[in-house]
Order: C-alpha cells, then structure tokens, then sequence
C-alpha cells in the first residue's frame, strides 16, 4: 500500500509539472508595442512621425510638426508596400484667418500617397518613406494646388 500511494503521489506530481509547464509554454506572449512591430517590418518602408516614432499604417498623422495646423485623420490604407503606400482619409488644416491661434480647422478629403523609401538616419536599418503626395478629389484649401507633394523628415 505503501508503494501504491507513492507511485499515486509522484504520478500527481509529474502530471501537475507536465501541465504546468505546457500552460506556460502555450501561453501567448505580449504582443510587441507598434513601436517594436514597425522597426521589425524591416521588408517594408515606416512612416517617421513628429515625435521620430516609426508608424505603419498609422490611422492619423501630423503634416505640420511644428504647430499641429494641418493633420490628416480617418485615414484607411489599401496598400503598404516596399515601394509605396496609398490611403483615403480626410485632411484636417486650419484656416489661420485671422491668425492661426484664431483660425478655423476645416475638413478636406484626401488620397494620401507615400513613396521614395529611403534608410531612415536613425535606424538605418530600416526604410522610411521620404515622399508624401496629397491628392484633393474635391474641395480643398485655397492656398493648396489640386495635389501637393512634400518631403518628409528624416
């Protein structure tokens, strides 16, 4: 009997640690920051915000860094790829009439494209893209041609 009830005792053990270490080997790791995600992307460019954070796919961006007068927002993404990447979203800029801390936002849909990948100086590692085309399909701000095109920071 004696011999019975430690067999029993030692199988009990050996299965509490068998289950024990499955659950901890099939338990989910965290999931990584969009931070750590977006450098792992090596294969695919990042967009650099104002802040020097890598984004993919990010739903809204800064365009003026400096005082925030012009962001674009709601954006969706059909594609990101090693070349370029293409959004719809809408374009939120401020009228600055009579000045900026004065002015009005105003909302103006926009097809947002990204190319030029470049080695980000940061992390050359990684490719940035370095070009940002702003395509307005109907209204937009009167100081703004139909599409603009700016370089972005490196």
């Amino acid at each position: 009997m004696r011999h019975t009830t430690r067999t029993v005792v030692m199988a009990c053990a050996a299965l509490g640690l068998t289950a024990a270490v499955g659950s901890a080997s099939a338990a989910p790791a965290s999931p990584p920051t969009a931070r750590q995600a977006a450098v792992r992307q090596a294969a695919k460019p990042v967009l650099v915000d104002c802040f020097w954070h890598p984004q993919v796919r990010p739903g809204d961006f800064i365009l003026a860094c400096g005082d925030g007068n012009s962001r674009l927002v709601s954006l969706h993404w059909d594609s990101w790829g090693s070349k370029s990447a293409r959004a719809t979203g809408v374009n939120v800029v401020n009228d600055c009439d009579p000045y900026c801390a004065a002015g009005t936002f105003h909302p103006y849909a926009v097809v947002v494209k990204l190319d030029r990948p470049q080695p980000w100086k940061k992390h050359p590692q990684v490719q940035h893209y370095s070009r940002i085309t702003l395509t307005y399909p109907g209204a937009r701000p009167a100081q703004f041609g139909r599409v603009v095109t700016y370089p972005l920071w490196n």
